[in-house]
């Protein structure tokens, strides 16, 4: 049984896999294997983004491949260049909310970082930061774009459209779904709060078929809790013509996380995730740990909004990896991570998923009267 659909048509695919990465060599791989990769360029900059996509045009095999940009609909720093951004932001953060990390830092003992090491701020997250990204990305043979933050702006998308490029964006629920229509997103990917990262509090049961009713006939990808043929299968019961997965890729073999933090989610169940507002000053599900809770406690001054909270944070997680500390080291992942059990290939990966859900699908088509 084949389980290619209209969208596997529109982007020459074999299979309606759509899989955001964080590392290139995912990215082929997943592509090699007849889905369509998707590059998170969020922490990249511009001249570094320009190399990824180099390597991905020289090592895809000609398959197709897409880039994920964050570019929210509304921030605090919208409408201002790069400088006067770095500059206006830095300003806004209160010293109470310093003072909070460093007590929380020092409570585990996380050093300091070592003289004359830096961390990177924001790159993604603002509008002045995403759009160089963006330019970059329209220079090479993408065939998709997608924004994980609200709709993207009216010339993005009509630029993207121009350069002849598919433009995808992330829902949360069915009002959502209308308004990235209404600015000419072509594939709405709905995604529950199962989710990784940005989420919202429904499920993907439930937000599928709502937001397939609310921009039909638009193709829909289903996201959220993803990660297996069965919920594959059932992704496209509900009504969507294709998956958007993420989460578990985070654990393949070509994965370039660090090893404690592998390992960590290897060891980790379903229960053990949790929506914070701590890493971006949205709700995003990432790992449950003493850092989350440090933020959720009667202690904490409140997280400040996007993006001050990932500014405001940056120098402080990038610490708590160094350190590896066993309580606070976290990432972002969705509930699908009580799955994710061993470190396998991205191609078995793929092979797998494709043969459960064409299983499934015969299953269910045996069960008519």
């Amino acid at each position: 049984m084949s389980i290619r659909t209209p969208i596997c048509d529109e982007f020459g695919i074999e299979v309606p896999i759509f899989a955001f990465c964080l590392d290139k060599e995912i990215v082929a791989e997943v592509s090699k294997a007849g889905g369509m990769g998707v590059l998170g360029a969020l922490r990249f900059t511009p001249e570094e983004l320009e190399a990824e996509l180099k390597w991905l045009d020289e090592n895809c095999d000609g398959k197709p491949y897409g880039v994920d940009v964050v570019m929210p609909a509304s921030s605090v720093a919208a409408g201002l260049d790069l400088d006067a951004v770095m500059h206006d932001l830095e300003k806004q953060i209160p010293d109470q909310h310093k003072q909070f990390i460093e007590d929380v830092l020092n409570k585990y003992g996380v050093e300091q970082l070592p003289e004359g090491e830096e961390v990177r701020g924001i790159l993604g997250w603002t509008d002045a930061t995403a759009r160089p990204q963006v330019e970059v990305s329209l220079a090479h043979p993408i065939s998709l774009l997608a924004n994980a933050l609200g709709p993207p702006p009216q010339d993005i998308v009509d630029e993207a459209h121009r350069h002849g490029v598919k433009v995808a964006a992330l829902v949360g629920g069915a009002d959502q779904a209308r308004k990235q229509r209404d600015v000419g997103v072509d594939i709405v990917v709905a995604q529950g709060t199962e989710a990784a990262g940005h989420t919202p509090d429904i499920s993907t049961m439930v937000l599928v078929p709502d937001v397939v009713d609310a921009v039909a006939p638009a193709p829909v990808l289903a996201a959220g809790g993803i990660g297996t043929g069965r919920q594959m299968a059932a992704g496209l019961a509900l009504g969507a013509v294709g998956v958007w997965t993420g989460s578990i890729w985070l654990t393949v073999a070509e994965s370039q996380l660090p090893k404690a933090i592998i390992e960590k989610l290897l060891q980790a169940g379903s229960k053990d995730t949790v929506r914070s507002r701590s890493l971006s000053g949205k709700p995003a599900r990432q790992l449950k740990t003493a850092w989350t809770d440090a933020w959720d406690s009667k202690e904490s001054p409140g997280t400040l909004p996007m993006p001050l909270q990932f500014l405001l944070t940056s120098e402080a997680v990038h610490r708590i990896g160094r350190s590896e500390h066993p309580e606070l080291l976290g990432a972002p992942v969705g509930q699908i991570v009580g799955r994710m059990n061993e470190v396998r290939p991205t191609a078995l990966v793929m092979a797998d998923m494709v043969r459960e859900c064409e299983e499934t699908l015969e299953r269910l088509d045996g069960l008519k009267a």
